[in-house]
């Protein structure tokens, strides 16, 4: 199995995400918001239960790469840039706004790719968990690109190319992943932090706010969909 295929799948949900803002879908953007929450569900058990016993396996050290993934997100997402959260933007934001949203989110999304790839370098069943993961943020991920850019002032094209730019970004580290000789030997490590990141810290606070029930049902299902998910694989990828 080819992880440049999946990078592509996965860039094409940033554009799918961005497309809803831009046309002002608004039962799209609905189910995206539900997406969110089952997606934080699904990827904080990847990361826990799919990810971390392979990452730990072989060098308990490699906890280091873990926190240094996580914090790296943080640094570019809650540090570098000044304004930031996952989720549509409803507010008027200055023209800056946008670009530094989406300096932010560039480095996060080339770990998706590097998660990918670094899933497959383990195992094609490992690979598609965290493949099936980083779609599952993908949506929404478009969406805060696009109406962050379009809150900017920026135009509707431009939104859907920010958007695009973060799909560019994932296929990068997947072809990076196998070039650079660091990525391939601590690109899992450093995924799992992201991916504890976006999950914990990103997702789930974008939704515990909101009152109603379906987000919670969302969360914990996406966590269930994660055993359910790894059980077919193993029966398929034997």
């Amino acid at each position: 199995m080819s992880p440049i295929g999946f990078a592509l799948a996965a860039a094409l949900g940033n554009i799918v995400g961005a497309l809803a803002v831009v046309r002002h879908e608004r039962r799209s953007l609905r189910v995206i918001d539900a997406c969110l929450a089952f997606g934080a569900g699904f990827m904080l058990a990847v990361a826990l239960l799919g990810v971390m016993p392979e990452v730990l396996r072989d060098s308990p050290s490699a906890a280091l790469y873990v926190l240094a993934g996580y914090l790296a997100v943080h640094l570019a997402q809650h540090v570098l840039t000044p304004h930031f959260h996952f989720g549509e933007e409803t507010h008027r934001l200055s023209a800056t706004a946008g670009v530094s949203a989406l300096l932010g989110l560039t480095l996060h999304t080339f770990f998706d790719g590097v998660a990918i790839a670094s899933g497959f370098l383990v195992s094609g069943r490992l690979g598609v968990l965290l493949f099936l993961a980083v779609l599952l943020h993908k949506l929404p991920e478009g969406v805060t690109i696009a109406s962050v850019m379009v809150a900017g002032g920026q135009s509707r094209g431009r939104a859907v190319g920010a958007a695009a730019a973060l799909g560019a970004a994932t296929v990068l580290g997947v072809l990076l992943t196998g070039q650079v000789g660091a990525l391939a030997r601590h690109g899992l490590a450093l995924s799992a932090g992201v991916t504890l990141y976006v999950a914990a810290s990103n997702l789930v606070p974008e939704f515990q706010s909101k009152r109603g029930g379906t987000t919670a049902v969302a969360f914990f299902s996406g966590a269930a969909a994660f055993f359910a998910a790894e059980r077919l694989l193993e029966g398929w990828m034997r």
